[in-house]
């Protein structure tokens, strides 16, 4: 009979969004709790787990090069490499048969049996959508400083044509209210100051539980009544289920931050119907005024697709022009690709070339720089209330941070160049200069802070 394994040395690459982030800090904090050492560097890892993204082209690209890349270091510091992820779920068979360097694999489902399969390795499962929800119960390994994401529900029923996710996430299936309000009061404890509610459709939360579609609303009314979290933030939010009472509630607690991620995907009715979408432009437009008018200071953030089978260059001018009359604060767009298995991938007519798609992209990102540099331009010499989150990843001698109207990694950022403040803490900044994509400002306030030095303050000291 054998002993007990030596416990490993374990680096983790996590890809793709901040759902896969969540699933790689459950995976983080379990092999912590089964003894095994998490490494920083890679250079320091005897065992490497890739955590995957499968959503669309780019990112597989991405995962499987990572992947291949870990391979490459088998024999010279590396002794065994893991994949998991949605890959698994979907290509699970696949990888193993292209690249038999892979020693395990890890599933959806088996999160919290990663520290077991860290030692002896397993083949991959066979492809198939993921049914369990981890709730709080399952240990977290933090990555991220001053926030944290709190997922609230897994998987999606949506019928979106272009969308896969549901093949390997599996039916949406809400977390009970009880189990977010105690991992929110744990995470609280641990010094976070925002919270970031994600799901596929966060907006659909609790509709399985019996919540009706006021789930989402009566979820954040229990987390600002237990915690005294700063911020609380929710991203994704579907346009045909976004309950008005949430606008509402923003425009009327400060700790519940006026922000929304509302990802349309596209303008044209011909294309929304293609793409099983509900709403409407001119619907659209109305909840985006709709919005503004129940939380004047709110920030709007949307999502969209070119090149979809069938879009021509009148739908494209059409998308144009809305994104024109919308004024997002953000916006980001992908390149139509077809994912196996979806219905829009068996659309034959009308087929947009990979050419045409990325110069559509190209110029939907180029007619909104002009159009955040004004939303931005007109916060110079406001003064905001900022999450700093350290120092300038370019340069040592600028902070960064964001504010209220900016979530995490997709939002720009605000870089400090005078004044300082410790990541983590909330700042009041005054902004000074606006770019298409980020702001600059200096440090004012609050006195008597630990670590915050106001810029004027600081200039007085040197």
């Amino acid at each position: 009979m054998s002993g007990p394994r030596a416990p490993k040395k374990v680096g983790v690459v996590s890809l793709g969004c901040p759902k896969n982030l969540v699933d790689t800090e459950v995976m983080l904090g379990e092999l912590r709790r089964q003894g095994h050492e998490i490494v920083g560097s890679l250079d320091e890892a005897d065992t490497v787990i890739v955590n995957t993204c499968g959503f669309i082209d780019e990112a597989k690209e991405e995962s499987v090069d990572t992947i291949l890349e870990m391979a490459a270091e088998k024999g010279k510091g590396v002794e065994k490499l893991l994949v998991a992820g949605c890959m698994v779920n979907r290509y699970g068979q696949e990888l193993a048969e292209e690249i038999p360097e892979i020693d395990g694999f890890v599933s959806l489902d088996q999160l919290r049996e990663v520290g077991e399969l860290v030692q002896i390795g397993s083949g991959p499962p066979p492809p198939g959508p993921a049914h369990v929800v981890f709730d709080h119960t399952a240990p977290r390994l933090l990555t991220t400083r001053g926030y944290a994401y709190l997922k609230v529900a897994e998987g999606c029923d949506n019928p979106c044509t272009f969308c896969a996710i549901p093949s390997w996430r599996g039916q949406f299936r809400s977390r009970t209210i009880d189990s977010l309000v105690t991992e929110a009061r744990e995470l609280e404890g641990e010094g976070i100051r925002e919270l970031c509610l994600l799901a596929q459709d966060t907006t659909r939360y609790g509709e399985d539980l019996g919540l009706g579609k006021h789930g989402l609303l009566r979820l954040v009314e229990a987390l600002l009544e237990a915690t005294e979290v700063p911020w609380i933030r929710f991203l994704y939010a579907y346009p045909t289920t976004l309950d008005s009472e949430l606008l509402r509630l923003m425009g009327a607690e400060e700790r519940f931050v006026s922000y929304l991620d509302i990802p349309l995907q596209h303008s044209h009715p011909e294309i929304l119907t293609a793409m099983r979408r509900g709403g409407s432009a001119e619907g659209y437009l109305r909840l985006l005024e709709r919005a503004r008018e129940l939380a004047p200071d709110i920030f709007l953030r949307s999502t969209f697709i070119v090149g979809f089978p069938g879009e021509t260059d009148e739908h494209f001018g059409h998308l144009l022009d809305f994104v024109e009359r919308a004024e997002l604060d953000h916006l980001g767009a992908f390149a139509y690709s077809p994912e196996p298995g979806t219905p829009a991938a068996e659309l034959t007519a009308g087929q947009v070339s990979r050419a045409e798609a990325r110069g559509r992209h190209r110029r939907l990102l180029e007619a909104q720089r002009p159009i955040a540099l004004a939303r931005r331009e007109r916060l110079v010499g406001e003064r905001l209330r900022v999450l700093v989150e350290g120092v300038c990843e370019e340069t040592e001698h600028l902070l960064q941070a964001r504010h209220h109207g900016m979530a995490p990694d997709i939002d720009g950022r605000i870089l400090i160049n005078d004044g300082t403040a410790p990541a983590g803490e909330l700042a009041e900044v005054e902004i000074t200069e606006a770019y298409a994509d980020d702001l600059v400002g200096r440090v004012v306030g609050p006195r008597g802070v630990p670590g915050v030095e106001p810029a004027m303050d600081r200039a007085a000291n040197l």
